[in-house]
């Protein structure tokens, strides 16, 4: 594996330890309101242990939650899982070697209904794979890494394009493209490493990190078009940050918004804003000497239904454990929930919100005797919303949608304008964008009420 450099020696050492070290912050009040719970702990090592970074959750048409866990397993290489929001929990692959190790970067829901993911080692050669699987936990490898021009090593699970393939990067240096059958396509070569998935903007640009390279060897916030033409739009120095371990998310400002493992002003990492022509914001600092909030911000960023950043630092804390955070630009820090051990560690994979408006994601370690991580839920009070499967498109187009209580769903419209649909469960549904929309939100009129789309749908000519 490729672990040359102090950011991936941080990176193995964040990996199992992750030393309690703490940060200074803006507002150090916890917010009001919210809870949290363990929905399920990794004790029983058949179903995988010591879940990694990125290691996103996916939404399921089922309204399930789906993920990977790089390690243990009934064949010590991972596994593949499913969780309902209630903790009911099963095992839909054991990985093998053969068909890929080390599912790190956790899945993608594909517009077909299907889970797109990797495998930092295994397969063919040995250097990782890319996968898709079912709900129902057939598996089909779709490609094999060779460590030539393809990379290898992902770490990331490839995100699905606006033109229906799948985009991604490798611990090796490569971003690469995929079709949903297997047609591989080597699109650049990165600055440096790249651990994080890529997010795709509104422009059709992709954009990502890497934890190395660029200008100061301290990593770089980087664009690449769908053709492959590669810029680099940041290259941190150490004292404006370095390591960027996690993606980069949009805001609704149309900035990128991120965070550092290490360095910036205080050296325990940060959380930055991105303006065009590289004009970056420390939002964050975090302090390697104070003790109370965090520090090593490992995950990225979520921007939640009410307009709010929310996040995780992998240590730290009053127990040294980590804390889960929200931020907005101005910008207001607030811990939310500080880990103690028993109710997970190191917090080092992004969280996600689901439609019913509740955070969920995964820590590397703790959750009592025995347990090799956890899977936890946080409330902080948003309210359900639906999610596209599908965030443009053309006139005709069909998408999917995610969401609850779709039962007897009575209109879907694209900013106004009255869409067909058809109720496929009461957890998804999918739609027709109409003559006449706009780009704009996407609302779902239930018997309950009125529920918007998180993100715009932008409108194709």
């Amino acid at each position: 594996m490729l672990r040359n450099g102090i950011c991936h020696n941080a990176l193995a050492l964040a990996s199992f330890y992750l030393v309690t070290l703490l940060f200074c912050v803006l507002d150090v009040s916890p917010a009001r309101g919210q809870t949290f719970d363990v929905i399920h702990r990794f004790i029983d090592q058949s179903e995988g242990c010591d879940p990694q970074l990125p290691d996103l959750l996916a939404q399921g048409r089922d309204g399930n939650l789906y993920g990977t866990v790089p390690f243990c397993g009934a064949n010590f290489d991972g596994t593949i899982f499913r969780i309902t929001p209630g903790g009911t929990f099963r095992i839909l692959y054991q990985f093998d070697s053969t068909h890929g190790a080390f599912p790190y970067g956790g899945l993608t829901l594909g517009s077909d209904g299907n889970f797109y993911g990797t495998t930092s080692e295994g397969g063919s050669s040995g250097y990782g794979t890319i996968f898709r699987i079912t709900p129902g936990g057939l598996l089909t490898t779709l490609y094999n890494f060779t460590l030539g021009s393809d990379g290898g090593y992902p770490h990331a699970a490839p995100v699905q394009g606006v033109d229906g393939n799948f985009y991604g990067t490798t611990v090796a240096g490569t971003a690469y493209k995929i079709t949903r059958s297997g047609l591989f396509t080597s699109l650049a070569s990165l600055p440096g490493a790249s651990y994080a998935p890529v997010t795709q903007s509104v422009d059709g640009n992709f954009y990502g990190t890497t934890i190395d390279g660029g200008a100061f060897g301290k990593g770089t916030v980087f664009k690449i078009s769908r053709a492959g033409v590669l810029a680099v739009l940041y290259n941190f120095n150490g004292n404006d940050g370095s390591c960027p371990l996690a993606p980069v998310t949009l805001g609704n400002d149309g900035n990128l918004y991120g965070t550092t493992f290490l360095g910036g002003p205080l050296s325990g990492g940060e959380v930055f804003r991105l303006a065009p022509g590289a004009l970056l914001t420390v939002l964050q600092a975090y302090d390697l000497n104070q003790t109370d909030n965090g520090t090593l911000p490992s995950a990225g960023l979520i921007l939640a239904t009410d307009g709010t950043f929310y996040g995780a630092a992998a240590g730290g804390g009053t127990f040294g454990d980590g804390v889960l955070f929200s931020i907005d630009s101005y910008p207001t820090y607030s811990v939310l929930y500080t880990f103690d051990g028993t109710t997970g560690s190191s917090p080092s994979a992004t969280p996600v919100q689901h439609t019913s408006g509740i955070i969920y994601g995964l820590t590397n370690t703790g959750g009592g005797q025995g347990s090799a991580g956890v899977l936890y839920s946080l409330n902080v009070g948003l309210t359900p919303f639906v999610k596209l499967v599908t965030t443009s498109g053309k006139v005709g187009s069909r998408i999917g949608i995610l969401g609850g209580g779709f039962t007897g769903t009575s209109n879907v419209k694209f900013n106004g304008t009255p869409a067909t649909f058809t109720v496929v469960s009461n957890t998804f549904l999918t739609t027709t964008v109409p003559a006449g929309a706009t780009s704009g939100s996407v609302t779902v009129t239930t018997p309950t009420g009125t529920v918007t789309s998180n993100v715009k749908f932008q409108v194709r000519p």
